[in-house]
């Protein structure tokens, strides 16, 4: 079995990722995947990973796991995939002491532990720090903003020590690391889908350019959609190449900017996280087993 744990980060695809995976169940079947329903193993996982405290699991609580994840399959399985943006953290423990993530690396081997004779890949968009203390902020309403910072200057809490520890767990364990930008995950939607689900690259998937179409005006929607059925892409270079076309031409300029409204974050300071985001993603793209998609 090939285990997938799609980690978050929070407010990246909003299990968009997922779901489209779970509306593809053709090809999914074809290819001997499961995206199993939430419902369906989040308790599961959640108990078996308090029994177990990070020991391995032994093939009863296996067998538990695998009935619990394989409801719904329309046949035979070799890939599960599963999606939580709350797996490294809740939201109010997403700052603690050490940063971002403090706990993710931790969160790493007793995931691997669930099924630690199968293979294991952990999946994770990474979000401008800015832009993800505006969600974690949104989902604790009513919290002191000072307070969820733990101590923290906000341009300090960076993703590249997080990934470095997370890398190293996953060595421990054989896993592989696989992360793209969210920021950049409009274009790279059909190649993340494929990436998880364990697809082949060619064939058209229900959904895959929803997340560029709604950053397009309609008629660039239209337009694109007719174009892709007639020049259907062989691979995630020829895709790409396609959607940047479409969107350097039909793009909704107000569609791209994001709003980021934080209590005392000046432009100047959003600026320089975003400078610190894009220099820890160099560091982070050259870590030993470590996989960046990017377009």
């Amino acid at each position: 079995m090939h285990l997938v744990f799609h980690l978050g980060a929070h407010a990246t695809d909003d299990e968009r990722l997922v779901r489209t995976l779970a509306t593809n169940p053709e090809a999914m079947t074809a290819a001997q995947s499961h995206a199993p329903a939430p419902a369906a193993y989040r308790m599961a996982l959640r108990d078996a990973l308090i029994g177990l405290r990070g020991r391995p699991a032994d093939a009863e609580t296996q067998d538990r796991l695998r009935a619990a994840c394989l409801r719904g399959a329309r046949g035979p399985v070799e890939r599960l995939v599963f999606s939580y943006e709350n797996f490294l953290a809740l939201p109010e423990r997403a700052i603690g002491a050490s940063g971002l993530y403090p706990a993710a690396a931790d969160k790493l081997v007793p995931l691997a532990n669930l099924f630690p004779q199968d293979r294991t890949e952990f999946h994770l968009g990474l979000l401008d720090p800015a832009l993800l203390l505006v969600a974690l902020a949104a989902r604790q309403p009513g919290r002191d903003f000072t307070e969820m910072l733990c101590g923290h200057a906000p341009e300090d809490l960076r993703w590249g020590p997080v990934v470095a520890r997370m890398a190293e767990a996953a060595d421990r364990v054989g896993a592989k690391l696989v992360l793209w930008c969210n920021e950049d995950l409009p274009l790279l939607f059909p190649e993340v889908l494929r990436q998880m689900g364990g697809l082949p690259e060619a064939g058209a998937l229900m959904g895959e350019y929803g997340l560029v179409e709604e950053l397009m005006q309609p008629e660039g929607a239209r337009r694109l959609r007719a174009y892709l059925a007639s020049h259907p892409p062989q691979t995630a270079e020829q895709r790409r190449k396609v959607l940047i076309a479409f969107l350097e031409k039909f793009a909704r300029p107000e569609a791209l900017v994001a709003d980021v409204a934080l209590p005392g974050v000046s432009a100047d300071l959003v600026a320089e996280i975003a400078a610190r985001y894009a220099a820890d993603l160099a560091g982070i793209a050259r870590l030993p087993g470590v996989t960046l998609i990017t377009p």
